[in-house]
């Protein structure tokens, strides 16, 4: 190895990206070639640790090591004063750390925080997706949705859309009017994850006057008057009786968190070989 030249080993009981960035931010402090940084991910083991301090020690190597095991970070700690190779604990004192000021220990549940990282950008992809295939836009692609839901004007479908979003649904919401024929992309989709909303006449009529009344428009036409709104729940009805695998749900006095939770029941139970996994 010439002057020039090292090689570090990056252990990670995990997918080694924290270590490797850490790493890297490190090394732009200096002013030289020659470096090298050999990833090794999932290392659980004290035989595979073995093996990677042999390869270390015969080249020189020196290891860095993320592992939330404190049992394999001891013989990482041991097997480097047998062999002689440099370590670099980059984990191991901050979790000693925390797990004084905590007054708790750590779960050393090697790949949380890529668990963790990992359902943060599926919430965010779900939200974008939810947002995107509101009030009925983007029907061509109502296949990629996890549920669709379908329901007059104002019977909440944008925010019980966005609240399951938040859970982690990619959700598409069609407005249903009355005489008018829904796309037709709506009856190719998977019918098991349609899902029907309703809601007493006389409180959808007193929800749309308080919204025409907050946008500063006459609340005294057809959209808020008891009969038109009894004539379109009928025409709801009437669809859904059509496609009886729409499961239907009465939001009338419900609250968003509870609604949400039994569309979820539902469509976990609808369709098992999908989301029977997920509690």
């Amino acid at each position: 190895m010439t002057e020039n030249e090292l090689t570090i080993f990056l252990i990670s009981d995990g997918t080694g990206e924290t270590a490797d960035q850490m790493i890297k931010a490190a090394l732009v402090q200096y002013m030289r070639t020659g470096l090298k940084i050999i990833r090794y991910k999932n290392i659980r083991t004290e035989i595979q640790v073995r093996s990677i301090f042999e390869e270390a020690h015969a080249i020189k190597a020196i290891i860095v090591y993320t592992v939330v095991s404190e049992t394999l970070r001891k013989f990482i700690d041991v097997t480097s004063q047998q062999t002689g190779v440099s370590i670099v604990d980059l984990l191991g004192p901050l979790l000693e750390k925390l797990s004084v000021h905590l007054k708790r220990d750590p779960q050393s549940q090697p790949g949380l925080f890529h668990q963790v990282n990992e359902n943060y950008f599926k919430r965010i992809e779900a939200i974008e997706f939810t947002v995107k295939h509101d009030d009925g836009k983007y029907a061509d692609s109502l296949d990629r949705a996890d549920i669709v839901l379908v329901g007059l004007s104002r019977t909440s479908k944008t925010p019980l859309s966005i609240f399951l979003s938040y859970k982690g649904w990619k959700v598409a919401n069609v407005p249903l009017v009355k005489d008018i024929i829904p796309p037709i992309e709506l009856f190719q989709t998977d019918q098991r994850k349609v899902v029907a909303l309703v809601i007493d006449p006389e409180t959808l009529v007193k929800i749309r006057r308080e919204r025409l009344v907050k946008m500063g428009e006459n609340p005294g036409g057809d959209y808020a008057s008891l009969n038109h709104v009894i004539a379109e729940i009928e025409f709801c009805k009437e669809l859904y009786r059509k496609n009886r695998r729409w499961p239907i749900f009465d939001i009338t006095g419900k609250a968003l968190e509870e609604t949400a939770s039994e569309v979820e029941r539902v469509i976990k139970s609808a369709m098992p070989e999908k989301w029977g996994h997920i509690n």
